[in-house]
C-alpha cells in the first residue's frame, strides 16, 4: 500500500486548515459557505482513504501494514525517523475520527450558520481532525506528542470559539491548564523512556517491555508518567474539572470532542501502548482503578445537573472511565498470569477501544441531539424544556436510540461494548466490578431523567412570537440519523473480533447471567426514571428536600472547582508559592542589586568629596598615607 495514501489522510485536513486560513478567509470572505465546502472535501476523502486503508489492513497477515520509516533528522549517532503505524487498532481509529468528523462537519454548516466566526470554525476544525489522525498513525513517541499538543491547541481554540463571552474564555484557559499539568507528566515519561532506551519508536519500546529488558522503577514511572498524559487528555479523576466547562464552545465542537477527539486520545495512549502498562502490575492496576472510580463518580454528578450537556460531559467522562477499566482489568489478568501474554494484549485492546468505538456513535448523537433541542428552544436548560416529542419527533426519536444505546439495551451497540468489560471486571476486579454494575443503574436513570425532562410532559419555556417550537432542518437532522444507524449496528459489525477479542452471537449473548443482570439495572433506573419525572408517582421536589445534603454535595461537584481554584491555586499556590517567590524576588533578589547600587552611590559619593583638586589636601593625605605604612612596618617588623 502507498505511504502517500496514509500520509494523505492527515495532510487533506491539514491542507483544508491552511487553505480556509491563508486563502478563503483573507480573499474570499464574502462567500463563507467555501470554507465548508473545503472542510467537507478535505476530510470526506480522508474518510474514503480511511476506508481504503482498513479493507487493506483487514486483508494483511496479522492485521498489520509494514510502513517504511523516513529520517526525520540527524545529529551525531542519533537518528530521529518519521513514520506510520497501520494496524487495526490505528485502522479502526481512522474510521471513528473520520466517520464522527465528517458527520459533525456537515451537521455545523446549519448550526453554525449566521455565525460571525464561520469561517474561522471550519479552519479550527479542520486541523482538530488532522491532529487527532496524525496521533493515531504516529509510530513513535516524539511526533505523537507533537500531534498529542496539536489536539489540545485546537480544543483551546474551539471551546474558547466565542472568546468575546467571559465563560467561554475562562473555559478554554481552563481546559488548555488542567491538561498541561497532564501533559508535563507525559513528557517527562517520553524522557525517561528515550534516557534508557535510547529510541522513541513504540513498537521497539513496547519490545523492550515484553522481554524484560526495560522494567523495574523506570518501567513503573514511565507508564504512570504515560498514564497522567491520558488521565489529563481523557478526564479522568482527578483531573476531569475542565470537561464539563468546555460545554461553552459550539454544540458541535462538544461532539467532535467528547467523541472523537480530544477525550479519545488518552484512550487510544493507553491502548497504544498497552504492552507497556500491562508489564508493570502496579500501573495497570492504577489504570484499572482510577477507571473505575472515574466512571460511578462522574455518574453521580450526573444525576442531578440540570444543563442538558452537562449531563452529557458527565456521561463522557463516565464512560471513558469505563473504557480505562476495560484496559485495566484485562491488563491486570495478563500481568498477574490469568490470560496469556500472545492472547492478552490483543484482548485488552479490544475491549477498551470497542467500547470506545461505539461510544463514539452514540455519544456525538446525543451532543447533536442536544444542539437540535437548543436550536428550537434556545436553552440546554431542562427546566425551560419538556413536550419537545410532539414538536420535534425526529429529533426525539434519534435521542432516544442513542439513550438506549449508552444505557447498554440489547441489541444496541452499547449492550455489547459494555458487557465486555464488565464481564472481565467481575473475573479480574470484583470490587470495581460493582462499582460499574451501580453505574449501569445510574447511566440509565440520569439519561432518562433527560429524555422525561426534555421530551415528556408539556413544555416549561417561552416560545417568542411567531417563533414556534420546530424541528430542525433536514442538514442538522441527516448527520444524525447516520449516527443513529451505526448506535444501532456498530455492535454488530464485527469490530471487537477485527481488534483481538471474543465473538458473541446476536441471541448468545443474552444466555449469561451477568447481561440479565445488567440489563435488569438499566431497567430499572429507566424505570425509577419513569416514576419521577414521567409518571410523578415520586415528586423531585421532596426528594431533594429528603436527601438535600447529597443533593448539595453532588450539584456542587463535590466541590473540587472550590478546592482547585480557591485552595490550590489562590491559597496554596498564587498566595503561597508564588507570593514567597514574589517576596524573595522583591526583597531578596531586587534587594541585593539595589543594596549593590546603592553602596555603588554612596561610595562614589564619598570618593568624590575626597577628590577636592587642591594640592595641600593631596599632600597631606600622602604624608598620612607615609606614616601609616612606618607604623605598620615598626609594629611589625
Amino acid at each position: 500500500m502507498p505511504t502517500g495514501v496514509i500520509f494523505a489522510i492527515i495532510l487533506l485536513p491539514l491542507f483544508s486548515f491552511l487553505a480556509i486560513s491563508f486563502v478563503l478567509r483573507p480573499f474570499f470572505s464574502h462567500r463563507p459557505q467555501l470554507s465548508w465546502y473545503t472542510a467537507i472535501g478535505a476530510i470526506g476523502a480522508s474518510l474514503v482513504l480511511s476506508i481504503w486503508t482498513l479493507m487493506k489492513v483487514s486483508a494483511a497477515e496479522g492485521h498489520v501494514l509494514a510502513m517504511p520509516d523516513y529520517e526525520w533528522l540527524a545529529i551525531g549517532d542519533t537518528v530521529i525517523p518519521i513514520g506510520v503505524t497501520v494496524d487495526a487498532l490505528a485502522a479502526v481509529m481512522l474510521i471513528v475520527v473520520t466517520v464522527v468528523s465528517l458527520m459533525v462537519q456537515v451537521y455545523s454548516r446549519a448550526y453554525m450558520h449566521g455565525d460571525g466566526g464561520y469561517v474561522r470554525y471550519f479552519a479550527f476544525m479542520s486541523l482538530f481532525t488532522a491532529s487527532m489522525l496524525g496521533l493515531v498513525l504516529a509510530d513513535n513517541l516524539l511526533f505523537l506528542f507533537l500531534f498529542w499538543e496539536g489536539v489540545g491547541l485546537c480544543s483551546y481554540l474551539l471551546i474558547g470559539f466565542w472568546f468575546h463571552k467571559p465563560e467561554a474564555a475562562r473555559a478554554a484557559m481552563k481546559a488548555f491548564v488542567v491538561t498541561r499539568l497532564g501533559d508535563f507528566g507525559f513528557l517527562v515519561a517520553i524522557l525517561l523512556l528515550y534516557a534508557n532506551t535510547g529510541t522513541f519508536d513504540i513498537g521497539e519500546l513496547q519490545h523492550l517491555a515484553l522481554v524484560g529488558t526495560l522494567g523495574g522503577t523506570v518501567l513503573t514511572w514511565a507508564a504512570i508518567g504515560v498514564f497522567s498524559g491520558a488521565v489529563g487528555k481523557s478526564a479522568q479523576f482527578p483531573l476531569h474539572t475542565w470537561l464539563p466547562d468546555a460545554m461553552e464552545g459550539p454544540t458541535p465542537v462538544s461532539a467532535l470532542i467528547h467523541a472523537a477527539t480530544m477525550v479519545a486520545a488518552g484512550v487510544y495512549l493507553v491502548a497504544r501502548l498497552f504492552p507497556i502498562f500491562a508489564s508493570d502490575s502496579m500501573a495497570i492496576t492504577t489504570v484499572a482503578v482510577i477507571g473505575g472510580f472515574t466512571a460511578i463518580f462522574a455518574a453521580t454528578m450526573g444525576l442531578v445537573m440540570n444543563d442538558i450537556k452537562r449531563v452529557l460531559a458527565y456521561s463522557t467522562i463516565s464512560q471513558l472511565g469505563y473504557m480505562m477499566l476495560g484496559l485495566g482489568v484485562v491488563g491486570m489478568a495478563v500481568s498477574n498470569g490469568i490470560i496469556p501474554v500472545e492472547h492478552g494484549l490483543a484482548l485488552g485492546v479490544a475491549v477498551g477501544i470497542f467500547h470506545l468505538f461505539t461510544h463514539a456513535f452514540f455519544k456525538a448523537l446525543l451532543f447533536l441531539g442536544a444542539g437540535s433541542v437548543s436550536h428550537a428552544t434556545g436553552t440546554f436548560d431542562m427546566r425551560r424544556m419538556g413536550g419537545l416529542r410532539k414538536a420535534m419527533p425526529w429529533t426525539y426519536f434519534m435521542f432516544l436510540i442513542a439513550s438506549l444505546s449508552l444505557a447498554g439495551i440489547w441489541p444496541l451497540a452499547g449492550f455489547w461494548s459494555k458487557e465486555g468489560i464488565l464481564a472481565y471486571a467481575q473475573d479480574s476486579a470484583p470490587v470495581l466490578f460493582y462499582l460499574a454494575i451501580i453505574t449501569v443503574f445510574m447511566t440509565a436513570f440520569y439519561m432518562f431523567r433527560v429524555i422525561f425532562l426534555t421530551f415528556a410532559g408539556e413544555y416549561r419555556g417561552q416560545v417568542e412570537e411567531g417563533h414556534g417550537l420546530h424541528e430542525s432542518p433536514l442538514m442538522m437532522l441527516l448527520p444524525m440519523g447516520v449516527l443513529a444507524i451505526l448506535a444501532v449496528v456498530a455492535g454488530w459489525l464485527g469490530v471487537n473480533e477485527f481488534l483481538g477479542g471474543h465473538s458473541h452471537g446476536f441471541f448468545s449473548a443474552l444466555t449469561h447471567p451477568l447481561a440479565w443482570a445488567s440489563l435488569g439495572l438499566a431497567g430499572a433506573g429507566i424505570f425509577l426514571a419513569y416514576a419521577i419525572y414521567g409518571a410523578k408517582w415520586l415528586s423531585a421536589a421532596s426528594l431533594r428536600r429528603r436527601f438535600a445534603p447529597i443533593h448539595t454535595l453532588l450539584s456542587h461537584k463535590y466541590w473540587f472547582d472550590e478546592l482547585y481554584e480557591n485552595i490550590l491555586v489562590m491559597r496554596l499556590m498564587i498566595n503561597g508559592i508564588f507570593g514567597f517567590l514574589h517576596w524573595v524576588d522583591d526583597h531578596i533578589i531586587d534587594g541585593a542589586v539595589n543594596g549593590i547600587a546603592a553602596v555603588t552611590v554612596i561610595g562614589g559619593s564619598v570618593i568624590r568629596r575626597l577628590e577636592t583638586g587642591q594640592l595641600q589636601a593631596y599632600g597631606l593625605a600622602i604624608f598620612i598615607g607615609i606614616l601609616a605604612i612606618v607604623a605598620f612596618l615598626f609594629i611589625f617588623s
